[in-house]
C-alpha cells in the first residue's frame, strides 16, 4: 500500500504521462489482445491455438464450394461461347492441370463465380470471357474439358519439346495466353485471372472505375491482388509509411476533437507538440497491431474508395492490362528467363523499375480471393495452412 501511495504521488492521474501510460497499457495489453486474438492477419492472432482450426475450416469451405461448382457445371446450359469482337473488357482465365487438390475444382469455382458476377452490370454483360488451357495434355485437365460446352477455350498446341524449369514454363504459358487472348478478340482492355483467383462480387464495378481513372492510360499493368499477410504498414514500400503517418495524424485529430466534446475519463491531452506526438504514435501502433488488412476492408463501401499505389513485387493471380499493354508485357517476358526466386511476378516488377517511362500499379483492397491452397508449381503439404 505504501508503494502504491508513492506511485500515485509520482504519477498522479492529472499527469499526461500517467494517462498516456495507462492508455497504452489498456489498449495494447488488454483491449486489442481480447478483440484480435482470432484475426488471422493481426499481430495478436494466437497462431498456435487457432491456425489449424481456421485453416481446416477454410479448406472444408473451399471443398464444398468446389463440389457445388462441379454439380452446377455438370447440369448448366449457360452459353458464353459467343465472344464479341473488340469488347471493352475481356477476362481470360489461365488454367493448367493440377496434381494436388483436384477435388477442390478451383477452376470450376472461379468460372461459376464469374458467371454470377458477369450479370452485375445490368442488361449488358460486364465482359467477355475466354478460357486458356495450357495443360501439356488436355485430357489431364478434366475441369477445362467440362467447361468446353460453356466457354470458348484456347489451347496451346505448339508447346516446345525443350525441357525448362517449372517457373520458366509457367511464364511461357502466361505469355501464350496474353498474346492469343488479345489477338483473337482485340479487346480494349484485358484481365488475366489464374484458375484459383475467385473474383469478388463487385469485381467488375471496381475494374470499370479503375479504367476510368487517369492513371490507367499510362500503366503497364494493375495488380488486383496482394497477399493479405504482406499488406502491413511496416513494409519497405515507401507509400505505406506515408499512409501510416497520415493515418496517425488524422486519427489524432479525431481523438482530440472527440475529447473536446466527450471526455468521461478526464484526459488532459491538448494540441501541443508532445501530446500530438504521443497520440500519433498511439494511433499508428494500434493500426499496425490491429492489422492494415482489416482497415483496407473499409474501402469496399464504394469503388471510388479503392486505393491505387505503385505495384508490389508479389504476385500475379489477377492482373489488369489496359489497352494493348498485354502485348508489351508479353514481349518483356520473352526477354527474361525465369527460375526459382525469379518467377514472372519478380521479372515484371524489375522490368517496371528498369525501363524508363514504364509504370505499374496495385489496387487495394484485393478484388479476388486467392483460393489456391494447393499450388500447381510447388510441393504441397498434406493439409495447407492459411499462413
Amino acid at each position: 500500500m505504501h508503494q502504491l501511495a508513492r506511485l500515485r504521488r509520482h504519477l498522479p492521474w492529472s499527469s499526461v504521462l500517467t494517462q498516456a501510460l495507462l492508455l497504452f497499457f489498456f489498449t495494447f495489453c488488454m483491449l486489442l489482445p481480447v478483440c484480435c486474438h482470432r484475426l488471422v492477419y493481426s499481430y495478436f492472432f494466437l497462431r498456435s491455438t487457432y491456425l489449424d482450426g481456421i485453416s481446416e475450416d477454410a479448406l472444408q469451405e473451399s471443398l464444398q464450394r468446389g463440389q457445388h461448382a462441379l454439380r452446377f457445371w455438370q447440369s448448366s446450359s449457360m452459353n458464353f461461347l459467343d465472344v464479341a469482337s473488340s469488347p471493352e473488357l475481356l477476362v481470360t482465365v489461365v488454367t493448367a492441370q493440377r496434381h494436388d487438390g483436384r477435388d477442390f475444382h478451383y477452376l470450376l469455382q472461379v468460372m461459376h463465380q464469374l458467371s454470377v458476377v458477369l450479370g452485375t452490370c445490368g442488361e449488358r454483360r460486364c465482359a467477355e470471357v475466354l478460357l486458356c488451357d495450357v495443360a501439356s495434355n488436355p485430357q489431364d485437365n478434366g475441369d477445362a474439358r467440362l467447361l468446353e460446352g460453356n466457354f470458348r477455350v484456347i489451347r496451346r498446341r505448339d508447346r516446345s519439346p525443350e525441357h525448362v524449369n517449372i517457373f520458366e514454363q509457367e511464364k511461357r504459358d502466361y505469355t501464350f495466353c496474353l498474346r492469343h487472348a488479345f489477338n483473337s478478340v482485340r479487346p480494349r482492355n484485358l484481365v488475366v485471372l489464374e484458375d484459383d483467383a475467385l473474383p469478388l462480387q463487385n469485381f467488375f464495378q471496381v475494374v470499370q472505375d479503375l479504367l476510368s481513372r487517369r492513371f490507367a492510360a499510362h500503366t503497364l499493368y494493375v495488380k488486383l491482388y496482394h497477399p493479405e499477410r504482406l499488406q502491413r504498414y511496416w513494409n519497405p514500400e515507401p507509400y505505406r509509411i506515408l499512409e501510416w503517418v497520415g493515418l496517425g495524424v488524422v486519427g489524432t485529430t479525431l481523438v482530440l476533437l472527440t475529447l473536446s466534446y466527450w471526455n468521461p475519463c478526464s484526459f488532459s491531452f491538448t494540441p501541443s507538440a508532445l501530446h500530438l506526438l504521443l497520440l500519433t504514435v498511439y494511433v499508428m501502433a494500434a493500426a499496425e497491431l490491429l492489422g492494415r488488412h482489416y482497415l483496407l476492408e473499409l474501402r469496399r463501401v464504394s469503388p471510388q474508395l479503392y486505393a491505387v499505389s505503385p505495384a508490389t513485387e508479389c504476385c500475379t493471380p489477377a492482373m489488369l492490362f489496359p489497352g494493348n499493354a498485354s502485348l508489351r508485357v508479353a514481349r518483356y517476358l520473352d526477354d527474361a528467363f525465369c527460375t526459382k526466386g525469379n518467377a514472372k511476378d519478380k521479372v515484371l516488377y524489375n522490368i517496371v523499375r528498369s525501363i524508363p517511362g514504364e509504370q505499374a500499379h496495385s489496387v487495394e483492397p484485393n478484388l479476388i480471393s486467392h483460393i489456391g491452397a494447393f499450388s500447381s508449381i510447388r510441393p504441397n503439404p498434406a493439409r495447407p495452412k492459411l499462413l
